[in-house]
């Protein structure tokens, strides 16, 4: 019974202290609504609000480490489950593009081969470069074209900007391709300006020295070497490379200079093994030259058929045998008989006889 007296005691006092607390806290509102700001309520929340200001400040704080804190273990399970496929696609976005600039400039050295063909008017045959040599003293590579593809020995192999080298050694799908720069090759080549003709050697160091030139050649720095087509190693015309030095004396009688190669020729990766070459314009300027010592001769054979027709029955004989061929020379044998059955006559009028060596070139 006395517990029972407590406990309802307890519950009596908690219903009357909520009751108080309801009836102070309206009775509060209606005198902080019903007085000013320097009322003794107003006065109290000023005392009281900066009192905790530094409480919510140290809050504040608090609250923005706990989110940054929170948003960073968030990244870091975002990228511990994220990196390993940004890695990835980071992967391949630089294989495509390292894969894209191979193709570029493989497109680019094909273009110039390409070019250079039509330039030369070539025939043959496009090669990859597979393999070079690993001794210092030798400049050779090895091309993925064979014997089976129509490669032969001696052929002419050309890079992307002119001859780089010849063939010396075929299997069924290699070829071994010995380079100008070489210290073992040789070449037939010319000074395209002035015609002076030499021989091209190779050096390991990558120059090229065209020896054997006349002492009173004219070269120059800047000259273009080509292909002189002397002894059939290699055709004629093809560009070599530019002089960069000429040596003053080479001999008493000859003197040389250092060529550099138009090509890289220690980065050759794709070559046009030459099977042919067009008319280079070497070969029209020689064309010109004939036809016009053919049409030189033909002038002067002209002119001495007229002057035959002018004085006398011999003369006029010989250029209409010359320039009619063996028509002309019946009708001269013709002309003949008639002057001499003029002789037989006894005529000696000189215009009877022009007469005559008319109707013979006739």
């Amino acid at each position: 019974m006395a517990l029972n007296f407590q406990q309802q005691g307890s519950a009596l006092m908690r219903r009357v202290l909520l009751i108080g607390l309801i009836v102070a806290s309206v009775v509060m509102m209606t005198v902080y609504g019903r007085e000013g700001e320097t009322g003794p309520l107003h006065t109290l929340q000023s005392a009281v609000s900066g009192a905790v200001s530094p409480l919510r400040i140290v809050g504040g704080s608090i609250e923005s480490a706990t989110s940054t804190v929170g948003d960073t273990v968030d990244n870091i399970t975002a990228d511990q489950s994220t990196l390993s496929g940004l890695r990835e696609y980071n992967e391949q976005l630089v294989q495509q593009y390292s894969q894209m600039e191979e193709y570029k400039q493989e497109a680019q050295r094909l273009q110039k081969l390409l070019d250079l063909k039509d330039t030369y008017q070539i025939e043959g045959t496009g090669a990859r470069v597979i393999g070079r040599s690993s001794e210092a003293w030798s400049q050779t590579v090895i091309i993925n074209k064979g014997s089976d593809d129509g490669v032969s020995t001696g052929q002419t192999v050309l890079g992307t900007s002119g001859v780089v080298g010849q063939i010396v050694s075929t299997s069924s799908h290699t070829a071994t391709v010995r380079l100008l720069t070489d210290p073992q090759s040789g070449a037939a080549a010319m000074v395209q300006s002035s015609r002076a003709e030499g021989i091209l050697r190779g050096s390991l160091v990558g120059l090229l020295y065209l020896e054997d030139l006349d002492a009173d050649a004219e070269v120059n720095v800047g000259d273009v070497v080509v292909t002189s087509g002397l002894g059939g190693s290699y055709a004629r015309g093809l560009i070599i490379g530019t002089v960069v030095k000429v040596d003053a004396q080479q001999g008493d009688t000859s003197r040389r200079a250092v060529v550099s190669p138009n090509d890289a020729i220690s980065t050759l990766e794709d070559v046009l093994v030459v099977s042919s070459v067009g008319a280079s314009a070497d070969d029209d300027d020689s064309s010109s030259s004939s036809a016009s010592s053919a049409s030189g001769a033909s002038s002067s054979s002209t002119s001495g058929s007229g002057s035959s027709a002018s004085t006398g029955t011999s003369s006029g004989s010989n250029a209409s045998s010359s320039s009619s061929g063996a028509t002309s020379s019946n009708s001269s044998n013709a002309s003949a008989s008639s002057g001499n059955s003029n002789n037989s006559n006894g005529s000696n009028n000189s215009t009877n006889a022009n007469a005559t060596s008319s109707e013979g070139g006739r």
